[in-house]
Formats: C-alpha cells, sequence, structure tokens
C-alpha cells in the first residue's frame, strides 16, 4: 500500500511540473513584438500582407487584419501554419517555418497579436 500511495505521489509531481512549465496564454504585445522581428518583412508590420519583401510573392501574405478571415482560422491551423510553415497546412510553401526560431510561447504571443489585428 505504502509503494502505490509513493509511485501515486511521483505521478502527481511529474503531472504537477509539466503543466506549471506548459506555455501560458498569449501575450499580444509580447507577440507584436516577435511579429515584427519575425513576420513583418513579409506580412508588414501592422498584418496587411503589404511587408517589403511580400510585394514580391504569389501568392501575396495574407491581410491579417482580415476580421471575416482571421476568425475562421483556429488557434491549432495558426499554430501549425507559423511552427510548421505553409505547405504543412495546405498553403504556400513560401510561409517558413518558424518552430526553430520560436518556441510554443512565442508562437501563442504571435496568434494573441494576430487575433488582436484582426477585431
Amino acid at each position: 500500500m505504502r509503494i502505490v500511495s509513493i509511485v501515486g505521489a511521483i505521478i502527481l509531481t511529474v503531472v504537477w511540473i509539466a503543466v506549471g512549465v506548459a506555455a501560458g496564454p498569449g501575450d499580444a504585445a509580447q507577440g507584436k513584438e516577435i511579429f515584427a522581428k519575425s513576420c513583418g518583412t513579409c506580412h508588414g508590420n501592422t498584418g496587411k500582407g503589404d511587408g517589403p519583401a511580400g510585394a514580391a510573392l504569389n501568392p501575396k501574405p495574407k491581410d491579417l487584419t482580415d476580421k471575416a478571415y482571421v476568425s475562421k482560422l483556429d488557434d491549432t491551423y495558426l499554430t501549425n501554419i507559423i511552427g510548421k510553415g505553409g505547405a504543412a497546412v495546405g498553403k504556400s510553401a513560401l510561409m517558413p517555418p518558424f518552430n526553430g526560431p520560436l518556441k510554443e510561447q512565442d508562437i501563442k504571443n504571435v496568434i494573441a497579436y494576430i487575433r488582436s489585428l484582426a477585431k
């Protein structure tokens, strides 16, 4: 019985630690800074798809201020396209993956910023 209690305590501790270090909700202010550095070249700093590199791309980067468009995108989709790139979700391979330079919390922050653009 004592072993079962010890094993149970260990499992609860591991779960508690895992939950404690999991990424929290996104912070739009931090996401804005990350977006400017990582996404602004193509999407523009205001998210309209008018960044300096975006002009040369075909297809053009999406306008992330378009509420009708962004409201259809769930967080899983946005996490995948930001983290894994456009090709991973059936979109243009010109959208590169950012899962190397950006951590999970960074991506959540960018998503929060994107959602704030489309209000």
